[in-house]
């Protein structure tokens, strides 16, 4: 019986896990911005790129004080049309 406590500990502390890094997964998938360094990691460059592209005007950006803040869904649709 002492066995079966701890197990159930852990499936429960799994489970809690698991459950945790779904809702960080839907945070991420409703936002409507993404950090520059968040287009740097998606896109496998370094943030300096990133920026470059972004004065490009390639997506939608918005400045937000000394933040620049890319539209999700503009990014997603050029994202999705590079061949």
């Amino acid at each position: 019986m002492d066995v079966l406590i701890p197990l159930q500990l852990q499936r429960k502390e799994l489970y809690m896990a698991a459950e945790e890094k779904n809702n960080n997964i839907q945070a991420i998938s409703e936002k409507r911005t993404y950090s520059v360094q968040e287009i740097a990691d998606i896109l496998q460059i370094s943030r300096s790129m990133a920026y470059n592209l972004c004065k490009q005007q390639l997506f939608k950006t918005v400045k937000i004080g000394k933040y620049v803040r890319v539209s999700k869904s503009s990014f997603d649709e050029w994202l999705d049309n590079q061949n």
